[in-house]
């Protein structure tokens, strides 16, 4: 590594490790008027980052991203005040930190209390939404947690700009050092950050599957992940299906860009001859592609036959896998061999299917009768997220403010020693 460079992330790790350390030392009043100032400083240069934002967006046509990554990178007005409000309210949530979790009184007269605290320095690497430069540093500031930032280098000039505008305002004596973006592209950087342990105390890969593997494979310190969604919907039996309709079409078709919609609709045999023309009919309003089993392609003919590759697919796009199940326990059998753990549901009338559906499925998000889109922070009611995770240690599901804490034991005594 450029010795430049080796030196320039010693110097910001440890800034950040001081800054944790300062961060202890605030109020949940002084965290919350900080985010508004950062509010404020964002409105206040929206036409430096705007001018930023658009010199990103040049250099990501003539490196001929896609049209959809440049709609991910693209800020305007109404997308930066959506990123001001955003700050603000996650200065409206709660603050974890502090709150006691659980007081046990000891029969020595010793009172132990489980104390939510922060985790400590933080490092988020991502990719090509600037809004998570904001969202991220905010989350982990709010949770008291010191906070490095690697964006991708199609929006570096974004995230700086953003950077800057939310810490210009801050107050002097403000531990600005708790809030770190790494000023280089260079890939081999991130390497460097990943085997900090003991100085870095977890890192959070946001973007595509490609990005996480490859943290989660490289990284010496706790990694916060998931890979993708594969997420199903099982439409049992006993469905009601017009219920199971609306739900499978809004899984699959309201956003299919994102990980919790629907990849593969289940359907048991015995209602597939019903269900299933309807489902064609009804997506193909939004000229979904479905790729189905022989059985799913008796009932569909224009279905194109799904190979064995579609039931582990994440398309994030207008294409479904379909399969025809004979019972609720194939239908887990079939989620436990393709699922990734994010988001599955089953649509049923009967209670003993969905009591077994909800208990054997193994994902951090199981819906009775529900859309798998739920999974999100904002529509858990717990506010923004860092991400959702399919991890089962320390966190699982949307990711939000407790999930960027840890707890520690405070022991209260009067002189007790131990015999």
């Amino acid at each position: 590594m450029d010795p430049n460079l080796e030196q320039q992330l010693d110097t910001i790790v440890t800034a950040a490790g001081a800054g944790s350390r300062k961060l202890l030392a605030l109020t949940t009043d002084e965290k919350n008027a900080a985010l508004r100032a950062m509010a404020g400083g964002l409105r206040a240069e929206s036409e430096t980052i705007e001018a930023a934002n658009a010199d990103d967006m040049a250099a990501g046509k003539q490196a001929g991203l896609s049209v959809a990554l440049l709609d991910r990178l693209l800020l305007t007005p109404d997308r930066i005040e959506a990123i001001a409000v955003a700050l603000e309210e996650i200065a409206d949530l709660p603050d974890p930190v502090g709150s006691i979790l659980e007081t046990i009184h000891r029969p020595n007269g010793l009172v132990i209390e489980k104390i939510r605290v922060p985790i400590g320095v933080l490092l988020i690497i991502y990719e090509s939404r600037p809004n998570v430069t904001a969202d991220a540093a905010a989350l982990c500031f709010k949770a008291g947690n010191a906070v490095i930032l690697r964006g991708g280098k199609e929006a570096i000039r974004s995230n700086r700009a953003i950077l800057d505008a939310m810490i210009k305002p801050l107050a002097d004596g403000f531990p600005r050092e708790a809030i770190q973006l790494i000023p280089t592209t260079d890939r081999e950087a991130v390497g460097a950050l990943l085997q900090m342990a003991g100085r870095i105390d977890m890192v959070i890969p946001r973007g595509g599957e490609g990005l996480i593997r490859r943290v989660a494979e490289s990284a010496r310190i706790p990694v916060l992940k998931h890979y993708k969604g594969v997420c199903h919907v099982y439409v049992d039996k006993n469905a009601d299906l017009d219920m199971a309709l609306a739900i499978a079409v809004n899984a699959k078709c309201q956003r299919p860009g994102v990980c919790n919609a629907m990849e593969t609709l289940l359907v048991h045999e015995d209602v597939a001859a019903q269900f299933l023309p309807r489902f064609a009919e009804a997506t193909g309003v939004f000229h979904v592609e479905l790729r189905g089993c022989a059985h799913t392609r008796g009932f569909l003919p224009h279905a194109k036959p799904a190979q064995d590759s579609d039931w582990d697919e994440e398309y994030l796009d207008m294409i479904c896998a379909v399969r025809v199940v004979a019972s609720v326990e194939e239908a887990i059998a079939h989620i436990d061999a393709h699922g990734s753990q994010h988001s599955d549901a089953i649509v049923t009338d009967d209670a003993q299917a969905a009591e077994r559906f909800s208990r054997e499925v193994d994902a951090a998000t199981v819906y009775v009768n529900a859309s798998t889109r739920f999974t999100d922070g904002a529509a858990f009611g717990k506010g923004a997220e860092i991400g959702i995770s399919t991890d089962k240690l320390h966190a699982r599901g949307p990711c939000g403010l407790e999930e960027l804490t840890t707890y520690k034991y405070v022991i209260r005594g009067t002189g007790q020693v131990r015999g």
